[in-house]
């Protein structure tokens, strides 16, 4: 089974609705669903997401909706390796290298699936548009 890291914004993208993204993220988690990948994201995308929502979905729904996703996520927690490793890295931005090394803690991490390419350059896990990564695997 692959196993593919989501971005923050994949999970905005799903919980939000934003279309036309949301298209991409709802097949990436009934990939899941069918047993088809195996998802992940780190601690952090889920304390952003909460934040970054909680102004737009009200507080019960939004906790009850990410609790939900845990059946489908497994969550890796953000400790201080991955923090130290983040910080020494030539990443530009702190928070996406934060991302990319929670996803090489996991073993055989098959990708990592962002918008944001472009700031994961120089990952050593192959990065993938939600789009081009749904084609791949339907």
């Amino acid at each position: 089974m692959k196993k593919v890291f989501l971005d923050t914004n994949i999970l905005v993208d799903l919980i939000a609705d934003r279309k036309p993204f949301s298209k991409f993220a709802i097949e990436i988690f009934q990939s899941s669903e069918s047993n088809k990948i195996q998802l992940f994201t780190s601690s952090h995308s889920i304390a952003t997401t909460y934040y970054l929502l909680k102004k737009f979905v009200d507080d019960k729904s939004l906790r009850s909706t990410l609790l939900g996703l845990f059946e489908y996520l497994t969550v890796v927690p953000v400790n201080t390796d991955i923090l130290t490793k983040g910080l020494r890295s030539k990443q530009k931005d702190f928070e996406n290298a934060v991302q990319i090394f929670c996803a090489t803690s996991i073993e055989k991490m098959d990708c990592i699936v962002t918008r944001n390419i472009k700031d994961f350059k120089g990952s050593e896990i192959p990065v993938l548009a939600p789009d081009e990564f749904c084609a791949k695997i339907f």
